[in-house]
């Protein structure tokens, strides 16, 4: 519940300041949060470590993570009163729209593969509104409260959402009325832990099955798609080229789908030691650390 209170007091705030207050005051709550979440910090530092082994300035980026957050936090909270087309024109940068359209033209639906990275919260109600509406697939947060008010902050700009625990049956559904399907796809942060065991920036680390297995069963394309912020707290949208499945069957082995996992992830992997900063990764992420 204390969560839940943050968070509405934040909305709050954030929605009656102008967008340059609000994140002057979303910095501030973050400089707190870096300097007194010793857990936090001590997460990302080592993540940002091992992407970027020999930068000499990492305290400096981990700082930034935090303050992207914070920003990342502000978007979102104001996005029902301020995304439409006249925002998009004016701040955002889109790249290869043409792919989505291209891979939904066959008829199979599109699976959507992004990752923590930039906004992606506000990536996927930015497809809404060019048209690609998604439903997005979202691990359901422990609080209900917090859960309530996240998924409504979604369905308020035409994001539908469907529980990670339901979402098998649903989503199929979805691709085969030539539909999209949104995911997460950099971990795999479930509570049965059903993901695989990939290389990923250099490292072990546990990835979520389920946009491959989506793939592979119905044959949708799979479009990596990332909204990731530039200096001046515009974006770029960038559709990568879609990915088709090699085969489509009922029953996948583990090595096809591994198979299928490296063809996205290596998109993704690029994505992230691009905007390392952007990548909004809070928790122990390694497989090593994760089973200590």
């Amino acid at each position: 519940m204390f969560k839940f209170l943050m968070y509405k007091i934040g909305q709050f705030i954030v929605r009656r300041l102008s967008i340059k207050g609000a994140y002057q005051f979303a910095t501030t709550i973050s400089d707190g949060q870096y300097f007194f979440s010793f857990r936090d910090r001590k997460a990302v530092f080592q993540n940002l470590e091992k992407i970027l082994p020999n930068a000499p300035d990492l305290p400096t980026k981990t700082r930034e993570v935090f303050r992207n957050f914070g920003k990342y936090l502000v978007e979102f909270f104001r996005m029902a009163k301020e995304l439409d087309h006249s925002f998009i024109r004016e701040k955002i940068k889109i790249e290869n729209l043409r792919n989505m359209q291209k891979a939904l033209d066959r008829g199979k639906g599109v699976v959507v593969v992004t990752a923590h990275l930039g906004n992606w919260e506000l990536g996927a109600v930015l497809l809404s509104l060019l048209g690609y509406p998604p439903v997005a697939v979202a691990l359901s947060h422990k609080e209900r409260p917090v859960n309530n008010l996240f998924n409504q902050q979604r369905s308020a700009r035409g994001v539908a959402v469907v529980p990670a625990q339901f979402a098998v049956r649903r989503c199929i559904q979805i691709l085969k009325d030539n539909g999209i399907v949104a995911v997460v796809g950099d971990r795999d942060f479930s509570v049965n832990h059903r993901g695989v065991v990939m290389d990923f920036l250099g490292q072990k680390c546990l990835i979520p099955k389920g946009p491959a297995i989506f793939s592979l069963k119905t044959g949708a394309a799979i479009v990596p798609v990332f909204l990731v912020r530039q200096e001046d707290d515009t974006f770029t949208l960038t559709i990568e080229e879609p990915i088709y499945p090699a085969v489509v069957k009922e029953s996948l082995t583990d090595g096809i789908i591994s198979e299928m996992i490296q063809k996205y992830l290596k998109v993704i992997e690029s994505k992230i030691r691009q905007y390392p900063t952007q990548w909004l990764m809070f928790r122990k992420y390694w497989i090593d650390e994760y089973e200590s």
